[in-house]
């Protein structure tokens, strides 16, 4: 039988969410939360692999249980088992044998937070991005648009990154101020490594007038990612959702 749920987490003390050798994910906390509760072992796959200190409100993960399972009580166990660890499960549910959390998906959503304000954050403290000088929205939304469509984003591509091609094609983003913060919205099928991260970097320096927007689309023209802005902290970025 296969099952998928949705879970949210609060990156700050994982290396990401996937497992890794000597240092603590996500896949790890869940898994052994999943062996306990099935009383076997169980492999995760995630619709998207977070990196260190990203967090998700909407993450999918499937698995496959030797034996059918009630949804809502193994949601509770779940949420039992995995304490102290800051996760959630909102949702366990039945898919069908042909689903798989990364690969059937059609688009997923991702959500950066910045708080543009002179005093840092305290309670949102590993949550967002602070930036202290002002930073005007519209003129990081007017670049942003530049972004949608089809293209090579060689600039807002990890050096470390493996996929095949640099080519991606974005769906949305919008950049809106809401008071002090800035809400950065992203969506597309799938996503170079710390592309939404380093796009961010890049708009923030336009919202800080130390790049035109001119010079934002000279940047990404150039598919070169030494041309590009800084990278955006992972504390800001938030998986959101998932589109099937």
């Amino acid at each position: 039988m296969k099952y998928a749920f949705i879970v949210e987490y609060d990156g700050t003390p994982f290396c990401g969410w996937q497992r890794q050798s000597g240092v603590l994910s996500v896949q790890e906390v869940l898994e052994n939360a999943l062996k306990i509760a099935l009383r076997h072992e169980v492999v995760l796959f995630g619709s998207g692999r977070t990196d260190t200190g990203v967090h998700a409100w909407g993450q999918v993960a499937h698995f496959e249980s030797l034996y059918a399972v009630d949804a809502f009580k193994l949601r509770d166990s779940l949420n039992a088992l995995v304490r102290p660890h800051p996760i959630a499960v909102h949702q366990v549910f039945a898919v069908p044998d042909t689903f798989h959390a990364r690969f059937s998906a059609r688009e997923r959503f991702y959500t950066y937070l910045i708080q543009n304000t002179r005093f840092p954050p305290a309670l949102e403290r590993n949550r967002v991005w602070h930036i202290a000088v002002p930073l005007d929205a519209e003129k990081m939304n007017q670049a942003a648009q530049l972004l949608i469509g089809k293209h090579d984003f060689s600039t807002f591509r990890a050096t470390e990154c493996q996929a095949k091609s640099p080519v991606k094609t974005l769906n949305h983003i919008a950049v809106r101020r809401d008071g002090d913060k800035i809400t950065v919205s992203v969506s597309a099928r799938s996503f170079l490594h710390h592309q939404v991260r380093n796009m961010v970097g890049s708009l923030a320096l336009v919202g800080r007038g130390k790049w035109t927007v001119q010079a934002f689309k000279e940047a990404f023209d150039a598919c070169d990612r030494t041309k590009g802005g800084p990278t955006a902290p992972a504390r800001g970025l938030y998986f959101e959702r998932v589109v099937y």
